[in-house]
């Protein structure tokens, strides 16, 4: 499926260790309009967007989830691709660290996540999110 051109393509992606006391905060705070939030079956923050005029930051909980892929920092970036199948491999062919293999994920995308040499993890799917319209 091609990029929609009038959706952004990149998203910092922020790891909170109380993931509901910052989704309080940012729209309250700083005046973020709160879309998607999902939780797992103990309740936790795992996938939350939050819009930004023609923007969007999604956000999720890092606190105690073993073997999470991202835990070593909090900020990571998601790109939105056309071919993430394609992209992974270039990626894993030039060595890149792999710490989530390309996967089908449960809100439709179609992604992977690598650590840069630095440690940055950059996460590439089809996942394109619009913003929220603002409340009126």
């Amino acid at each position: 499926m091609p990029l929609d051109p009038d959706r952004p393509a990149i998203y910092p992606v922020l790891r909170y260790e109380d993931a509901d006391a910052a989704l309080a905060f940012l729209p309250e705070s700083f005046g973020f309009v709160v879309g998607e939030v999902n939780r797992d079956d103990e309740g936790r923050i795992v996938h939350a967007l939050l819009t930004w005029a023609n923007g969007v930051v999604m956000l999720a909980e890092s606190r105690g989830i073993a073997g999470d892929p991202f835990a070593l920092g909090p900020v990571c970036l998601y790109l939105a691709v056309d071919d993430p199948d394609a992209h992974f491999a270039r990626a894993k062919a030039a060595g890149a660290e792999i710490v989530m293999e390309i996967t089908d994920q449960p809100y439709g995308s179609r992604e992977y996540a690598a650590r840069d040499p630095e440690g940055h993890v950059w996460c590439f799917g089809t996942y394109q999110p619009a913003p929220a319209a603002a409340p009126a």
